[in-house]
Order: structure tokens, then sequence, then C-alpha cells
């Protein structure tokens, strides 16, 4: 790889370091050179894993033309400098090693404030981009097919963590039916361009210019689908890496939602984010088990008791408002409040 870099970029390759790997299976590299930029990651595909999606979705495009899109509308994403597309390569700007994820929990009060508010600011951005044709991005959507997807996940994996056994058919069935259930909710609602994966881990942190404070940038895009408005509100503000208190959570939905190109009314917004929370979140503490338990990756067991009290925040409220939905609710309810549920 350092010969790529070499090649590329003209200049001497010092070392290669392997930075640690997510969720997914693509990889990454930290490359150091002896010139200009001293610094640089390589992004490298990984073979498609199908069951990462539901069968007849088509896997994620390559980074580009995507990047360059969202680069030429002004959203902070990190300058490509090169790659091999034929390989699944791309030589990217190195945006930092810390993350808001990294950092958030130990910010001033001020600060942090500033960075979530910079982060959601970029949401409306995102939302007027019109297709240009061609992009992928704007032929994915979150549909039916990923909803129901997204329950099957949680009645595989978290269902039993909150019965304390295997689930059966019938109770998986009802799982099935309040996803299709929440999926007849959302039909109607406008789909606008989300990053799909707006997270506190795929915003970095890089020094401010003239020695001003931290900016962030935006990573991690290549999966960008079009989604209801409050999708990527729902991966920030529900993150499973940071959480935030109540207080801060209402702030920041009541700074955002007038902001909105929808500007949807306060009642419609709260509906599907709560309903969007039980999607995403229900598949994010699924993904988490999987992991620990099909890769034997345990990295991710810690963050499982944030993903069940994001979901437990949420079903109350859509409970309350859809008796179909009450026997997810109590479910989730029994989600236990530990990193190494069964």
């Amino acid at each position: 790889m350092g010969g790529l870099v070499e090649a590329q970029l003209g200049v001497p390759v010092l070392r290669v370091e392997p930075i640690a790997a997510g969720l997914g299976l693509r990889r990454f590299l930290r490359v150091h050179t002896a010139g200009e930029p001293p610094t640089v990651v390589v992004r490298i595909e990984a073979p498609d894993d199908p069951r990462g999606r539901p069968a007849g979705v088509a896997p994620e495009p390559p980074l580009e033309p995507l990047r360059s899109y969202l680069e030429a509308h002004g959203l902070p994403v990190p300058a490509r400098f090169g790659g091999d597309p034929a390989r699944g390569i791309d030589i990217l700007e190195d945006v930092g090693a810390r993350s808001l994820a990294d950092v958030a929990p130990t910010l001033p009060a001020a600060e942090r404030t500033r960075l979530y508010r910079t982060a959601l600011g970029w949401l409306p951005v995102l939302q007027g981009l019109a297709d240009p044709g061609g992009l992928p991005a704007f032929e994915r959507r979150l549909d039916r097919s990923l909803i129901r997807y997204k329950g099957e996940l949680f009645a595989s994996w978290s269902l039993p963590a909150a019965l304390g056994r295997a689930a059966r058919p019938a109770e998986a069935a009802a799982v099935a039916s309040a996803f299709e259930r929440i999926a007849d909710a959302l039909e109607d609602a406008p789909r606008r361009l989300a990053h799909r994966d707006f997270q506190s881990q795929n915003l970095q942190l890089r020094g401010g210019r003239d020695g001003g404070p931290p900016q962030l940038a935006l990573i991690d895009v290549q999966g960008a689908f079009l989604a209801p408005p409050e999708y990527d509100a729902v991966c920030l503000l529900r993150d499973s890496y940071v959480e935030l208190s109540d207080g801060e959570l209402r702030e920041h939905l009541a700074w955002l939602r007038p902001r909105l190109p929808d500007a949807p009314d306060p009642d419609t917004f709260q509906c599907r984010f709560d309903l969007l929370t039980l999607t995403r979140k229900g598949k994010d503490h699924a993904r988490f088990l999987y992991a620990a338990h099909e890769r034997g990756d345990r990295r991710w067991l810690r963050h499982v008791p944030a993903a069940a009290r994001a979901l437990r925040a949420a079903a109350p409220r859509v409970a309350a408002l859809d008796p179909a939905l009450a026997d997810l609710a109590g479910w989730i309810a029994r989600l236990p409040d530990t990193p190494c549920a069964p």
C-alpha cells in the first residue's frame, strides 16, 4: 500500500499503521510520509457480505462521486488524493485520529453544544441537495424492505435478550408485524438525502485553522440514501457512543426542526423521531450482539445498554399513539441494562 501512496503522491512513505476497524468489514490504514501531506488515510473496500443487507438490496456504492458532490456543496468531507478504483482503494485526507465520540463526554458544555450544532447544521444542507443525475445515493432509500430487515435483526438478536430465551415463532412474528406497522406510519414521510450513519464516531475532529477551535469533518459518507428528515438526527442524538441528557436532546431537536427544508410540525417531527429510533436503535442493539456472538468482536457489548436506553425512551410514546406497538414496547422495556446480554 505504501508503494501506491508513493507513486500517486510523489513522497516517500515512512510507515503504515492499521486503524481499528468498526462494525463494518472495510479496512483503513494511516500512512506516514516524509513530505506533504505528512499523513493520509487509505480506505480499502472489503468483499461484500450479503448478510449485512436485505435480499435484493444492492451493496453500498463506491465513495466517488458522492464524496466530490458533497465537497462541492461545502460539506467538510475529507479531500481525495488518489487511489485505485478497480481495487476499491481511496487515498484520503487524514482528518484526525479523534472523533466526537472520543471527546464529547469530557468537553465543556458550551464547546459540546457548538460541535453538535455544527453537525446538526449540515442536515438542512444535505436535505436541500437535489439529484444531479447518476448518483446512486438518490436511488437508495429507507423503504419497507430495509425496515423489515431491521425488524428481523431485532427479532433474531435483541428479542431473545429481552425474553431470556429463544423467541417463539409467534413472538418473532409479532416483532415483524410491529415493524410493518412502523413502515406504514413512515410511508408518507418526505424522503431527503441522509448520511445514514450520522453518529459521533463518523464526526472527526481536526485542528482549527490559525489556532482556532477544533472543527468537525464528516466521514463514511458512501452509504447515503433517502430517508425521512429525522433519520440523521436519530443517529446523532440517540447515539449509542455518546448519550445526551434529555435536556440536551430536547434543545437540539427544538433548534433543528424549524431549520429543516420541510420544517415538520412538532408532533409529526417527534413521532417520526421516535419511530425511527425504534428502527435504527433496534438494528444497532441487534448488531452489537451479533458482532459479539457471531464474529467474536466483544468491543461493542459495552454500547448495548445505551442502545437499550434509547429504545426505552421512545417505545412508550409510540405505543401510546399506536396500540399495535404495545407488545414491542413491552419487550423493549425488558431489555437487560447490562453490556454482556446473552
